[in-house]
């Protein structure tokens, strides 16, 4: 077990629509990472950008970029997570693969669709949430549009981080300031949200606010440009806090259907 977590977000703009171009960018900022990281979170649909037009894409782009993952975590003996556009025969996915340094990979399907976007009638919905451990952590990762769904999210798991990845507009982003912060609290666990910078080519403009939350909803790193941020995750802040406030242990029971 890890006692001390070192994370690194990237946060950037997005080539549209251009999985080659983004991967080189990505491993161009991959190869400045500080020493010590243990693990990269990337945005949402970090090799597209948030496009709703999936069939403009080779059919080979997922695999590849999944493959790039892969290289980079064994290269780099770090863990890099994130969401790509997967295409299955049953049609395309948003999916979160998380890919450890070990040859080990686990994904998400994003369960909500953002249907102001119309992703619910491009992109299936996933029907089960993941839960992964990595150097003795175990993590919860959601993309984006989860961030409103706090039943969705809820730590009956007994998850020590939420990882969100996304692509939030800056006209709601003050939603996504407030859920972040909430979403550590109620759940007594770390929050990390990656989200991306820049204007796309639909003309949506992206602030960033990419963050860590603590367990009592302190924020630990926040940015609004073009960066990679750092921060350390404290096994010993976690465990002492949920032992001290045990309000985990006064949640309420239920079953997802």
């Amino acid at each position: 077990m890890t006692e001390d977590l070192n994370i690194a977000v990237v946060q950037t703009p997005l080539h549209w629509e251009n999985p080659e171009a983004n991967r080189a960018m990505f491993s161009e900022k991959i190869a400045t990472l500080q020493e010590g990281v243990d693990l990269v979170v990337l945005p949402e649909m970090f090799s597209t950008g948030f496009t709703m037009n999936p069939q403009h894409l080779n059919v080979h782009e997922g695999p590849k970029t999944l493959t790039w993952m892969e290289e980079n975590a064994k290269a780099k003996k770090l863990a890099i997570v994130g969401s790509i556009i997967f295409q299955e025969p049953e049609g395309f996915f948003n999916r979160f693969f998380a890919v450890l340094p070990d040859g080990s990979c686990y994904q998400y399907d994003k369960r909500h669709t953002f249907t102001l976007a119309g992703e619910d009638k491009v992109y299936q919905s996933g029907k089960s949430k993941l839960v992964f451990d990595f150097k003795g952590w175990s993590f919860c990762p959601l993309i984006c549009y989860d961030l409103r769904f706090p039943v969705w999210a809820r730590n009956v798991d007994n998850y020590d981080v939420l990882i969100y990845v996304a692509n939030w507009p800056k006209p709601r982003i003050n939603a996504w300031d407030v859920l972040l912060k909430a979403r550590a609290i109620e759940n007594m666990a770390y929050c990390i949200g990656a989200n991306r910078i820049g204007q796309d080519a639909m003309g949506y403009e992206y602030p960033g606010h990419s963050a860590a939350y603590d367990v009592l909803g302190n924020q630990m790193v926040f940015s609004e440009k073009e960066e990679i941020l750092y921060t350390t995750l404290s096994k010993k802040h976690l465990t002492t806090y949920r032992q001290k406030l045990r309000f985990l242990n006064d949640r309420d029971a239920f079953n997802l259907l």
